[in-house]
């Protein structure tokens, strides 16, 4: 695992642990469904790099997508602290 990928892998493991049982539960069922809402702010697990994103109609895989709908505000919060400060986004 080269380290641009052990990074991404330890933040996407960072965010998971941040949520409550309740959260994960929520993003579970909203794996289930077919597209976010317009403008909704959702991050892509699979490219925590670009930060938090808004829909713009369908083409979000639902599967790697961590809608803000689905956390509570303060978890949230921790999400994009922990993101903005990954490695390579600009934090000291």
């Amino acid at each position: 695992m080269n380290h641009h990928n052990r990074v991404d892998y330890l933040t996407r493991d960072g965010v998971l642990k941040l949520l409550s049982d309740d959260e994960a539960a929520s993003v579970s069922n909203a794996e289930s469904t077919d597209s976010l809402s317009e403008g909704e702010e959702y991050f892509d697990l699979e490219r925590l790099d670009q930060g938090v994103q808004r829909a713009s109609g369908p083409g979000a895989d639902m599967g790697r997508v961590l809608p803000k709908n689905a956390v509570h505000e303060e978890t949230w919060s921790k999400i994009v602290a922990l993101v903005d400060g990954s490695p390579g986004r600009g934090a000291p």
